[in-house]
């Protein structure tokens, strides 16, 4: 409904404006009613309606309602609700509402007796008269009558006190106590004397355990554990009996709660702040007015989320007290969303754990330590310069004032290297004082509490342990004495008789246990009341050490979620410090000035192809280009398009695109870059391995001189491509390219300012990036091996098939050393962008320029300087013949030459095959006919007896002419 009437009170905004003076006048036009002020120190509740909403309009609709608030301590005097009429004019005008200071309403009851109000109504204000009577028994203390003005009572609150028995009759109760008087805490120096003021005070009551008087048996547990121990023996062995115990320090106080429950004994604790001792399993009878070390968590959790911290470090005493303490906030700061980053320990010697802290860049510290070993701790803090506007520290507060000035020979750093040290850290401490100044049960305020415990110290209050832990240790005894007193009866309920306790009796220490668990009082310390584990409830007070003094800059209540800030915090560098150094990411980007250098040379290298490939094209009737395998040409020049068109993608990084596109450009440069090769490199290939499969094996292959089937390299080609296209197919849908980051060491800015830069560079890479990489560079470096080979074993063949093979096979020299070189090296090179770039593009330019220049301009020359630009038919015409220049038309001559004497030479060696032959079988056929004669003297021949000389001559003649 008011979401509907809305923008009505919008609309009427300028409609009515206001009566005289601010004053209302009464709207008889059903508009509604005129929105009227609040009263002072008060405010007024317009329900549905937000405070900008109020703001923006002038008028109120009718029948709608208005409520007062007062702020503080006041009530609304006059009517509380108001309602718009129809007339305009809100109801009970006639009666003013106002706020008015009210007093204290602790003054309308009377323990032990009744009160008399006058001149007022509930809730008392000025001019109400109070008049105090006791019941029988008992007599007051204090003013009988007190009158409230402007919110203050003119006198102390009097108390109903029983009328005691005399002083010798009375009955001892005794309490056992351990009060740590130096050690770790030395709070007993404060605390003891503030429990012997709180049993003087309660021995002087008549109202509290009037037939009894409470006695103290102490010793000085050191805070140590062990010597708890003997003197814990002592008391329980010893008479009297103790009806309770109250030790110091928690690790005492966890041996102590442990042990009593044996002895039927109730444990109040006034300086123990271990979370382990609110395990009511444990310690079933344990109770403490000093509320649990996890009270400062929540606190803490608090001022991290204040400051927008996310990240901090923690850094503790191994002791049980600090762990399960730094267990609980390590839960809690992970249910806010803060992470603690590092964690460290120590037993004695915080060196180590405070280099720790140093080297992992811990900005925000929770330490957890006792006094004595924060000492230790801020020494080393001073050595490792972990302090200052970086770094903001969390300690207890219920350190003594000076304790970075206390004398210690355990360290070796002077106080000003201490209090320099210590500068500027948080403490985080119960609220152990009582801030309203209020009086409590003792009829004692805070302040006067103070004054009386400085008086009976015999030092400064800043040199005395437990100072500030006081309040509390005067409180136990209190909520000791009241629970006591309920079960003895003083209070007018049961009859229990307190010296029929003993170890054996568990009566009495159950209505001991629920007379205590139900206590709430005010105290000095502030409103006492216990939790189901035992533990008090209380503020935190948060301090800050500046100029070597504490400030207190703010409390929070953590039962409320309340936190109350003074603004009064100081920052060395004038704010509060990062959680950890700013970390500012920066790429490093390609340089514009190699990118447009390289581009400008690769643009002129694809130019030049498209020449090479027109002029290819454009010359291919000619035979001198027809003899070179032209098409393979032009697959060449196509390829090393490609691979100079890669260079733009190559070089195009976050600078150029976003990183949406990114994939597409790792796509381009791995296809272009892999056609490319494919293609240029290939068609060379294929020229080169023909020559050497043809011509090294002369027999075998003597058909295939003669043919040349085209197909055949082109298929070699496409086998090639086709092994490259199904590689890069298969990678790009299994394994796809996206862009990845390397991140690099972090750079300290030479400016004094609390950030590092953290350099990243964008990379090209899929998930197994090296098996594909090992798999593209594995067989492409083999084809170009085997390119080098062919090359090497065909350089003195010469075919006019592929006339060019010789500058193909210079070609792939060129290629394959700027490939070999450049994979590894680029690789290695990686993470350095502009020097990976630079060798990559420069040597697909380099390799692209030179195999363009080396197979197509000696053509162009060629074409040129002969003017070999006709047809073949033409040229003869004109020259009389077209191949008598040409070297490969001397080549088939004399290969043509050198078959037709081969041919004459094998025709004669059968010619003297025979003749050989012949001979042989006419001496045979001598031998036979004529038995052998000596040979002549002159050294021809045997002859015959019959057979004349000069036949024999001419038989002679006839040999030697046939070996001529």
């Amino acid at each position: 409904m008011l979401l509907l009437l809305l923008p009505l009170l919008l609309a009427r905004l300028f409609l009515r404006p206001l009566g005289a003076g601010g004053a209302q006048t009464p709207n008889t036009t059903s508009e509604g009613c005129q929105i009227i002020h609040p009263p002072w120190e008060g405010g007024i509740r317009y329900r549905g309606l937000t405070r900008d909403q109020v703001k923006a309009i002038n008028f109120l609709p009718v029948d709608y309602e208005i409520e007062y608030v007062c702020r503080g301590e006041r009530e609304v005097v006059g009517p509380k609700v108001r309602k718009c009429l129809a007339n305009g004019s809100w109801t009970d005008m006639d009666t003013p509402s106002r706020c008015v200071r009210i007093c204290s309403k602790s003054y309308l009851t009377l323990e032990n007796g009744k009160i008399f109000l006058t001149g007022g109504d509930l809730p008392a204000l000025d001019g109400a008269r109070v008049d105090f009577r006791c019941d029988p028994d008992f007599h007051l203390v204090g003013s009988s009558r007190s009158i409230c003005s402007q919110g203050q009572w003119s006198t102390p609150k009097p108390h109903c006190q029983v009328n005691r028995t005399p002083h010798s009759e009375r009955r001892a109760v005794y309490i056992g106590a351990l009060f740590p008087m130096s050690g770790g805490w030395p709070g007993g120096q404060a605390c003891q004397p503030a429990v012997e003021m709180a049993l003087e005070d309660v021995n002087s009551r008549r109202d509290i355990l009037p037939d009894y008087e409470l006695k103290l048996i102490h010793h000085d547990s050191k805070c140590d554990p062990g010597q708890a121990t003997k003197y814990l023996y002592e008391l329980l062995y010893n008479d009297p009996i103790k009806i309770i115990l109250m030790p110091g320090c928690s690790s005492v106080s966890t041996l102590v709660a442990e042990a009593a429950r044996m002895w039927n004994l109730i444990v109040l604790s006034y300086g123990s702040s271990s979370p382990a001792l609110s395990n009511r399993q444990r310690f079933p009878t344990f109770f403490r007015t000093h509320p649990s070390a996890t009270l400062h968590n929540p606190t803490r959790v608090k001022l991290f989320e204040k400051w927008g911290w996310k990240k901090i470090a923690t850094i503790q005493q191994t002791t049980e007290v600090f762990t399960s303490t730094l267990d609980d906030l390590e839960e809690r700061v992970k249910e806010a969303g803060i992470e603690i980053t590092f964690r460290q320990s120590f037993f004695s010697d915080p060196a180590v754990p405070v280099k720790n802290l140093k080297r992992q860049d811990a900005r925000i510290i929770v330490g957890l330590f006792y006094e004595t070993e924060a000492r230790k701790v801020f020494c080393e803090v001073y050595k490792e310069r972990l302090f200052g506007k970086k770094y903001v520290w969390f300690l207890i507060g219920w350190y003594a004032d000076n304790w970075f000035k206390t004398y210690d020979p355990s360290i070796n750093c002077t106080v000003d290297e201490m209090t320099e040290a210590v500068e500027g850290h948080i403490t985080t401490e119960i609220v152990m004082l009582n801030p309203a100044n209020t009086r409590s049960i003792s009829n004692m305020t805070s302040k006067e509490f103070v004054e009386k415990l400085t008086k009976r110290l015999n030092r400064h209050p800043e040199e005395t342990g437990g100072f500030q832990e006081a309040p509390l240790a005067y409180d136990a005894i209190w909520a000791l004495a009241l629970a006591l007193n309920k079960t003895s009866g003083g209070g007018g309920r049961s009859g229990v008789r307190l010296e029929d306790f003993n170890y054996n009796n568990q009566t009495i220490t159950d209505q001991i246990y629920r007379a205590m668990n139900s206590s709430s009082f005010e105290g000095v310390s502030g409103h006492v009341v216990f939790d189901a584990s035992g533990s008090r409830m209380a503020w935190t007070l948060i301090e800050q050490l500046q100029g070597g003094s504490y400030k207190k800059i703010g409390y929070y209540d953590s039962t409320k979620d309340d936190l109350s800030w003074s603004k009064m915090d100081k920052w060395i560098g004038g704010s509060p410090p990062a959680d950890q150094t700013l970390v500012i990411k920066t790429f490093r980007f390609l340089s514009q000035k190699l990118f447009i250098s390289v581009s400008v040379l690769s643009s002129l290298g694809i130019v030049l192809a498209v020449v090479c490939l027109s002029f290819n094209i454009y010359n291919s009737h000619v035979r001198y280009i027809q003899n070179s395998q032209p098409n393979l040409n032009n697959l060449t020049a196509v390829g090393c398009s490609l691979a100079l068109a890669a260079v733009f993608p190559l070089g195009l990084d976050g600078y150029h695109i976003g990183r949406s596109h990114f994939p597409f450009v790792c796509q381009a440069r791995l296809w272009l870059l892999g056609l490319g090769f494919s293609l240029g490199y290939g068609s060379m290939f294929t020229k080169i391995w023909w020559v050497h499969t043809v011509f090294t094996k002369k027999e075998e292959k003597k058909e295939w001189r003669k043919t040349l089937e085209p197909w055949k390299l082109y298929a070699t080609v496409g086998l090639l491509v086709g092994m490259d296209v199904l590689t890069l197919a298969i990678w790009q849908i299994v394994d796809p390219l996206h862009r990845t980051i390397e991140t690099f060491a972090k750079e300290e800015p030479k400016e004094d300012i609390d950030v590092s830069i953290l350099p990243q560079l964008e990379h090209c890479s899929s998930k197994k990036m090296d098996t594909w990489l090992g798999i593209f560079y594995g067989y492409k470096g083999l084809l170009l091996l085997l390119g080098i080979f062919l090359a090497y074993e065909t350089k003195s063949v010469s075919t006019e098939k592929i006339n060019d093979h010789r500058a193909v096979g210079m070609a792939i020299y060129n290629v394959a050393v700027l490939c070999l070189i450049t994979a590894p090296v680029t690789m290695i090179l990686s993470s350095q962008q502009d020097a990976a770039f630079a060798f990559a593009s420069l040597a697909i330019v380099f390799s692209s320029y030179i195999t363009l220049v080396v197979l197509f301009v000696p053509k162009m020359r060629r074409l040129i300087t002969r003017g070999e630009w006709q047809s073949e038919a033409q040229d003869t015409m004109k020259t009389g013949s077209s191949t008598n220049n040409n070297e490969e038309e001397k080549s088939r001559l004399l290969e043509k030459e050198n078959r037709e004497l081969e041919k004459i030479i094998a025709e004669k060696e059968e010619r003297v095959s025979e003749l050989r032959h012949q001979l042989q079988s006419r001496q045979q056929l001598r031998s036979r006919r004529h038995p052998a004669t000596p040979p002549d003297p002159s050294g021809g021949l045997p002859r015959g007896p019959s057979e004349p000389p000069d036949r024999l001559s001419c038989d002679g003649s006839r040999v030697h002419l046939l070996y001529k």
